[in-house]
């Protein structure tokens, strides 16, 4: 059966939506901002399309990415890093938790409204869902994650101290970015939807710049842009 193409109908070539859509969510860029770079390289479109496109198609990108990576992704000895930090809603405090793999790579975004036992239960079941069960994991001095470990029989393999979670605390790090580009979020939906695709796209572009040399890191990120190149491709 032929596969659908997404970009059918579209006066734009999927090449400048790929484009627009990549700006937006990758930089802390504003809608605006996307516009104006666009418009540098002879691509007329209004802000109002960008908000269009990555609306459309950031969620089904980010879905054909995680589709391709999380194949091979599942093992039990693994350590995850578990972190959650506070983000407002119209002037109220949500919590947006993340957990994140020994290597950097963002497992899962989830948004509540608490962070009590439910909420970090609920956190850890979904993710574990998706890529099994870690062998260790590390968190804070929060008790809701003991808990919720507790209620899962794997209160023995939490493990905390000082400084060991600052893998998950700088992974908030280019969120936090994005989110005073876009002057914060107006609902609870459009801040899960976002934390889950800029997560995905992070993994894609992530090459760890500082760990490899000059010649490896052009590589990499030559095989990150084909590959989001070929995202949704017909």
């Amino acid at each position: 059966m032929k596969k659908r193409d997404p970009f059918k109908y579209f006066n734009s070539s999927e090449e400048i939506i790929r484009l627009a859509v990549m700006l937006y969510v990758r930089f802390p860029l504003s809608l605006r901002n996307v516009e104006d770079l666009l418009h540098e390289r002879g691509i007329d479109i209004s802000h109002e399309t960008v908000r269009f496109w990555w609306h459309r198609f950031g969620p089904m990108f980010a879905a054909e990415i995680r589709k391709r990576r999380i194949g091979g992704m599942k093992s039990s000895l693994w350590r995850w890093h578990l972190d959650e930090v506070f983000v407002k809603i119209n002037g109220e405090r949500h919590y947006l938790w993340r957990a994140v793999d020994h290597e950097g790579e963002v497992l899962e975004s989830f948004v509540t409204k608490t962070r009590d036992r439910k909420a970090a239960l609920k956190f850890l079941k979904k993710t574990m869902k998706k890529h099994g069960r870690a062998d260790v994991f590390v968190t804070d001095e929060l008790r809701s994650y003991g808990a919720a470990l507790r209620d899962l029989g794997m209160v023995d393999r939490q493990e905390t101290g000082r400084w060991v979670n600052n893998r998950a605390e700088n992974s908030h790090l280019p969120f936090r970015r994005r989110e005073r580009a876009m002057l914060r979020f107006r609902r609870m939906r459009t801040l899960q939807k976002f934390a889950a695709v800029h997560a995905s796209v992070y993994n894609l572009f992530n090459t760890e710049r500082s760990l490899s040399s000059r010649y490896h890191f052009k590589q990499n990120r030559a095989s990150a842009l084909a590959e989001w190149r070929a995202l949704c491709a017909a």
